[in-house]
């Protein structure tokens, strides 16, 4: 049987995340008290302090600013595909007016 990964809200990593940068606690010391794997931890980490930089990061972003960024991204990039969609139907549209 397959053991299900455990899931964390991104309020939760980018607390986790705060206490090690901000707070200046260990990695090993915040993922022994919060019963959570190192790797998880220095990820999150690594995912702020991206973010903090301005940067993308990598997975899943979660800081609000960033999430925003990522909605907005993909947003976009629908609304130029539907932008292109409608050029190609009034192109065609106009050519079987003529």
């Amino acid at each position: 049987m397959k053991k299900q990964r455990k899931q964390y809200e991104a309020a939760f990593k980018l607390e986790v995340a705060r206490m090690v940068v901000d707070q200046g606690l260990s990695v090993a010391q915040v993922a022994k008290n919060m019963d959570i794997g190192r790797t998880a931890v220095n990820r999150w980490v690594e995912q702020y302090r991206a973010e903090q930089m301005g940067k993308a990061g990598i997975g899943k972003p979660i800081t609000a600013e960033q999430q925003r960024i990522r909605e907005l991204e993909t947003e976009n990039r629908q609304l130029r595909s539907d932008n292109e969609l409608l050029k190609k139907a009034s192109a065609f549209f106009a050519r079987e007016l003529r």
